[in-house]
């Protein structure tokens, strides 16, 4: 009787050891794929839940089916305009066939972190340092398309999405950028300085031009200047002078627009040129003055005189 005890309770434990090794438990977000002698059951994949396989002759995989985040590390390269950048980025990515993950390649996640070191290289080669900067969008659309090729079809994985992180730039190219975008600010800010005051000089113009056509304005707008400078508690006030007034006095005096009649008596009148020698009148000599002495010194002066060379005509 004690030996059936024995051997009853010894079934009973191989029973619950065979139980616990055929019985499994599929978490939900994984799947399972059951091998029997190294062969892919034809069951297909096992769903989340509670499921069981043969024990000793099946083994069950179970594949993670959420998506995973993977950093990217940083890759140096040369951009199509031959500046040196150092990019990193993050890849999201989740497998859609179980299957393939596992039967088509070994570590599908080591491989897609080589595959996408090799196409973020080949991307900065062929993009320019503006287009990395500013049109990230179309960068991340690009590389996404490029591992979705290789990764999706032949190992079952699909990229959800890539995304550039940052854009490392050497200090030389970092310096003549900030230098360019001062001009930049620089040059707009000197045409807007411009354009106000061609705004400003046509308002001015206009406004001129209406107080033109009443002198009260000009001088309602004169006390009108005043108060505002003297509301300002200064010590000095300044007045200045409207140039209306000094013409309102050049007007009453009549400097300028009549002319004097005794200065057209008093005029010069001004002797005709003389055009040849023989009208030159002759010079006669003060009284008590010999002629004769005059003419003697003149002859030796030009005695004394140095002759030049002679024509030979």
């Amino acid at each position: 009787m004690g030996v059936v005890i024995v051997v009853i309770i010894v079934l009973g434990i191989i029973a619950l050891l065979g139980l616990s090794t055929s019985v499994r438990v599929i978490q939900q977000f994984e799947r399972g794929i059951v091998f029997r002698f190294g062969r892919i059951q034809m069951d297909g994949v096992r769903q989340a839940g509670l499921t069981t396989i043969v024990p000793f002759m099946d083994r069950l995989q179970k594949v993670n089916m959420q998506t995973v985040a993977m950093g990217v590390p940083a890759q140096d390269g040369i951009s199509q305009d031959n500046v040196s950048v150092r990019v990193d980025a993050v890849v999201y990515f989740r497998v859609v066939d179980p299957v393939k993950a596992i039967v088509n390649v070994q570590n599908y996640g080591y491989a897609i972190s080589q595959v996408a070191q090799t196409s973020l290289r080949s991307v900065i080669g062929k993009a320019d340092m503006q287009q990395l900067l500013s049109e990230r969008d179309v960068i991340n659309a690009e590389l996404r398309d490029i591992m979705d090729a290789m990764t999706e079809d032949p190992w079952g994985v699909k990229i959800e999405r890539v995304e550039i992180k940052d854009v490392s730039l050497p200090e030389g190219m970092k310096r003549s950028m900030a230098r360019q975008a001062e001009a930049e600010r620089e040059r707009r800010a000197r045409i807007i300085t411009a354009d106000g005051e061609y705004q400003a000089s046509k308002r001015l113009a206009a406004a001129a031009h209406e107080l033109s056509r009443d002198p009260a304005s000009l001088q309602l707008r004169l006390l009108q200047t005043v108060t505002e400078v003297a509301a300002e508690k200064n010590s000095t006030l300044v007045m200045p002078l409207p140039v209306e007034m000094l013409r309102f006095f050049d007007k009453l005096s009549g400097g300028s627009d009549e002319r004097p009649a005794e200065d057209e008596e008093t005029a010069v009148e001004t002797p005709a040129p003389i055009e040849s020698a023989d009208e030159v009148p002759p010079i006669e000599a003060p009284a008590g003055v010999d002629e004769t002495a005059i003419e003697r010194e003149l002859a030796a002066k030009q005695a004394a005189e140095p002759k030049g060379p002679q024509d030979p005509a």
